[in-house]
């Protein structure tokens, strides 16, 4: 679906890019939900998990920043995976006013459980693209668009 937008040809060529680009990541969501590849997680729930089970404790400002996700939203999020079980909130000795979230047992369970699904769903979703296409992808995401990968280094 092109835009309609009456804009110069430059502007009309980025909205329709961004368009297919929207449009592409949504609808592989939505395969990967119909898959059920994050089981009983929301995907901002996955997202933690998995931002834990890679990168160790965080701050619930550092998790919010490395899934891209608002503090408020981080709030209730990390309320129910507390709520759960799959993880849980520590003081800083050094600074009562800091948090930091840790990945539990049952959370390392969890997502060990069902990534390796998650995973396969998505090389089968990407099937679609060879080798080299994939690594084309995933360099022009990271080079022309920095700042969506800051927050993630």
């Amino acid at each position: 679906m092109p835009t309609h937008y009456p804009g110069t040809r430059a502007e009309k060529r980025t909205l329709n890019t961004f368009i297919k680009l929207t449009r592409c990541t949504n609808s592989l969501l939505a395969r990967l939900a119909e898959r059920n590849t994050m089981g009983d997680l929301t995907p901002s729930q996955f997202s933690v998990l998995e931002a834990l089970y890679h990168l160790g404790h965080m701050t619930q400002g550092e998790i919010s920043t490395k899934v891209l996700k608002s503090g408020s939203n981080m709030t209730t999020v990390i309320d129910n995976l507390e709520r759960d079980g799959y993880v849980r909130r520590e003081r800083d000795e050094k600074d009562r006013r800091v948090i930091h979230v840790h990945l539990t047992k049952a959370g390392t369970g969890k997502l060990e459980a069902i990534l390796p699904n998650h995973v396969a769903a998505l090389v089968e979703e990407f099937q679609v693209l060879s080798a080299s296409e994939l690594e084309t992808l995933g360099e022009l995401c990271k080079i022309h668009f920095p700042w969506a990968w800051q927050a993630l280094t």
